[in-house]
């Protein structure tokens, strides 16, 4: 057997390299971007769960607590419980720049931020959809391209002050 022909099947039946193959199948990433197997591995895990405001279990979730979950459960860190409270805690992203494990922030129909989704390369993005619960979009479909916000890395000296209440204004924070 070739050196080339033993990398490839040392590569094949690599588990990591299949997770990843299988990932990018399901969300339309490329794999050769999957550098953080654990944060596909997650959100695939919730991949159909349903949409509830408030909700932060697999019988239902909200936009917010999602994208919480993520990092709580990937990144093992906190980032605020609501989507501007999370904005606040972040260092803004130009489009371009976004990185799988990024925030992307929406305003829908809002002059304020209403939805955030977690980045996961090739312009797609894992989010709890109020229509179709816990979903990969892609950022150039039309809708998403509207209410495109901006992208945000949270910062480490702000995770700390990411659960500080703000005050409720009475709108949907999710």
């Amino acid at each position: 057997m070739s050196q080339a022909q033993t990398s490839k099947k040392s590569t094949d039946s690599d588990p990591d390299n299949l997770a990843k193959e299988y990932f990018s199948q399901i969300m339309g990433v490329a794999s050769t971007a999957m550098a953080n197997t654990k944060l596909y591995q997650f959100v695939y895990e919730w991949l159909g769960t349903p949409y509830r405001l408030g909700g932060d279990t697999k019988r239902g979730i909200d936009c917010s607590k999602f994208s919480l979950a993520v990092y709580e459960n990937v990144f093992n860190t906190t980032i605020g419980y609501n989507s501007r409270n999370q904005y606040a805690n972040v260092t803004p992203i130009r489009k371009n720049d976004l990185q799988p494990g990024d925030l992307v922030f929406f305003k829908i129909r809002s002059r304020q931020i209403t939805h955030v989704g977690i980045y996961l390369g090739d312009d797609k993005f894992a989010h709890a959809s109020s229509s179709r619960g816990v979903m990969v979009s892609n950022l150039t479909e039309a809708y998403w391209r509207r209410y495109y916000y901006k992208g945000g890395r949270p910062e480490e000296s702000k995770t700390m002050t990411a659960n500080i209440d703000t005050e409720d204004d009475g709108e949907n924070l999710n």
